[in-house]
């Protein structure tokens, strides 16, 4: 699936919608390591950005991403519509990361009328 067919918008310009496929997501569940807290606690002592949790939350949301993709190409969707990350902290350390967006089939606009 192409990155520019998945967007948080409600349509896609240039592009109909022409069926809709329902709910498709992608969900990682992650721990911080006892390594990764430490090194997370030592950079935290000099302010700034925290890079090794930016690290984490990048490839956890790459993952879920590349996750609800997938599930959206099984369903036979080309594109996505209204896609969201939510984060729920299941437990201290334990965090549930969810990507999820409406499948759906478009075709381009002027492909519309044919």
């Amino acid at each position: 699936m192409q990155d520019a067919l998945v967007t948080t918008a409600l349509t896609l310009p240039g592009y109909r919608i022409v069926k809709t496929l329902g709910v498709v997501r992608g969900l990682t569940v992650r721990s911080r390591s006892i390594l990764g807290n430490f090194a997370g606690g030592i950079q935290s002592l000099f302010g700034g950005n925290i890079t090794i949790y930016t690290n984490l939350c990048e490839q956890t949301r790459a993952e879920t991403y590349r996750l609800m993709c997938e599930h959206a190409a099984i369903k036979g969707a080309n594109a996505i519509v209204s896609m969201r990350y939510d984060a729920t902290e299941i437990m201290t350390g334990l965090t549930e990361v969810l990507c999820y967006g409406t499948a759906a089939v478009v075709v381009a606009e002027a492909d519309a009328g044919t």
